[in-house]
């Protein structure tokens, strides 16, 4: 019985939760924050990566530097409708994005985001799990496995289960650990 399609899904889900991690600010500038903001060029919505220089001269300081100065206004329209909650400044060539310093409340209240993530991705990493079983109960029903190698097979599930699980414990503790790093 092949399990690799099981670990695909699992390693999806970590993934999909670092892909959410990356997207939660820290007080610190991670170029990463502007990855889902799309710039309307010449009426086609493309990546900011793709219209303009990103670099993070500061620690807490983006710098975009469009390939086109006539891209400035696109770009600051795309950060004011996107959900950063900040306000850029031009200087008429590159756009400052300035991260100011998180109180404690809201540190508190990222690592509660954090962690509710966490368990979301726990969940769907369980939910394939009992899918797998699933899977391998009704293979052994059918006779098509026998009974040990349903039982080799479940407890293979049950340690990739647990690996998963560990792993997306580690990616709460580095990143509610980053969070709340002053």
């Amino acid at each position: 019985m092949e399990i690799k399609q099981f670990e695909e899904k699992m390693v999806k889900s970590l993934e999909s939760l670092k892909a959410e991690y990356s997207a939660i600010r820290a007080g610190r500038a991670n170029p990463h924050l502007l990855d889902k903001i799309k710039v309307n060029y010449y009426g086609t919505p493309s990546s900011l990566q793709q219209v303009a220089n990103v670099s993070v001269p500061e620690a807490r300081m983006i710098q975009i530097q469009p390939w086109e100065t006539s891209l400035i206004k696109e770009i600051e329209k795309a950060i004011m409708a996107s959900d950063l909650g900040i306000t850029p400044s031009n200087d008429g060539k590159t756009i400052r994005l300035v991260f100011p310093e998180l109180t404690e409340d809201r540190r508190k209240e990222l690592v509660k985001d954090v962690k509710k993530k966490g368990e979301n991705a726990k969940v769907a990493v369980r939910n394939i799990r009992r899918d797998a079983n699933d899977a391998i109960k009704k293979a052994a029903k059918a006779s098509e496995i026998s009974e040990d190698e349903q039982k080799q097979v479940e407890d293979k599930v049950q340690k990739l289960t647990d690996k998963y699980i560990a792993e997306v414990d580690k990616a709460i503790e580095e990143k509610s650990k980053e969070i709340l790093t002053v």
